[in-house]
């Protein structure tokens, strides 16, 4: 059975991919120091033959016994409350966590995949964002540590797969929700829930125009799965392409809901993005890849997980 190590791999996309992973037939070594992902995440793999964990931090001098056959990059914190709190540990975990799973990699023959972001597009100001463009990035701003941080990622991954050869995969991860987010996440889809379910009010910033896409996370692993079964060696975009402002999304959660909580708008964070849509044409023709799961479908199903967490 084919190794492979997840970093990140107890965080709310990282831990989906290791019972994914485990179901294709892998042996599946986690990673996790667990600032930002749950021991929770993980619990039904642990006592499976197929699974091991280990607590680290991925930006220190990483040892793996076994061999590998796969080295999946999924550690950082992605949530803007996470990443502004912490930045250095967020620009660790795209520049020497990236340098050190790459050179596991390369130590151990193995592919390599890096899970990077729609915020290296920045605020764009091209819609929808294909992976050729280069995008619109305030490098010393309040997001500049996650955005900065997988850009860098990005083109030490390249380096390594021109100077050494080494066999890569990068996926740019737009928006994405389901189970296994956690509630105080601060991103929107898990803040409006937790609004909602609790009785609160609805945090909306700004006037709410501002638009994003919405990918329901099972539609995101199996893209994940294909892209890394590719020969593609380039950025490729992952998300859904249909695009909802903040505001409707707010609505369709309280309609789901039917909650009796008021949308409310606060100040917009500095440097939001008024504008973020995938270009999937890479995905759709190279991986046969497109999103199934509807917006209000992937809802309920993630609205009842909260229920009940």
């Amino acid at each position: 059975m084919p190794n492979a190590l997840i970093t990140g791999g107890a965080g709310f996309i990282g831990s989906h991919l290791c019972g994914f992973l485990m179901e294709k037939g892998f042996n599946v070594i986690c990673m996790d120091n667990l600032v930002t992902g749950q021991k929770e995440n993980i619990q039904s793999l642990i006592c499976s033959g197929k699974f091991k964990f280990i607590n680290h931090d991925a930006s220190r001098p990483i040892e793996i016994e076994e061999p590998l056959d796969w080295v999946l990059h999924f550690a950082s914190p992605a949530s803007p409350i996470d990443y502004q709190k912490i930045p250095i540990q967020t620009l660790k975990a795209g520049s020497l966590g990236t340098h050190n799973t790459l050179g596991l990699a390369l130590a151990k023959k193995a592919k390599y995949f890096l899970a990077s972001t729609s915020e290296v597009y920045g605020d764009p100001l091209v819609n929808p964002q294909p992976e050729s463009y280069w995008g619109n990035v305030n490098c010393i701003g309040v997001r500049g540590c996650y955005d900065e941080s997988k850009r860098f990622a990005e083109a030490l991954t390249m380096a390594y797969h021109r100077i050494h050869n080494l066999d890569i995969r990068i996926v740019r991860i737009f928006n994405s929700y389901g189970p296994k987010m956690r509630k105080k996440d601060g991103r929107a889809v898990p803040n409006f829930i937790t609004q909602t379910l609790e009785g609160k009010n609805i945090t909306v910033y700004g006037n709410g125009s501002q638009t994003r896409s919405f990918c329901y996370i099972s539609d995101l692993i199996e893209g994940i799965y294909r892209l890394m079964n590719s020969g593609i060696n380039e950025p490729v975009n992952l998300g859904n392409p249909e695009e909802y402002s903040v505001l409707q999304l707010a609505t369709m959660i309280k309609g789901i809901t039917s909650s009796k909580s008021r949308i409310i708008f606060e100040s917009i964070p500095e440097d939001d993005p008024k504008v973020r849509m995938p270009d999937i044409s890479k995905a759709k023709k190279e991986l046969k890849w497109v999103p199934k799961v509807s917006i209000e479908e992937g809802l309920k199903s993630t609205i009842g997980w909260f229920k009940q967490a």
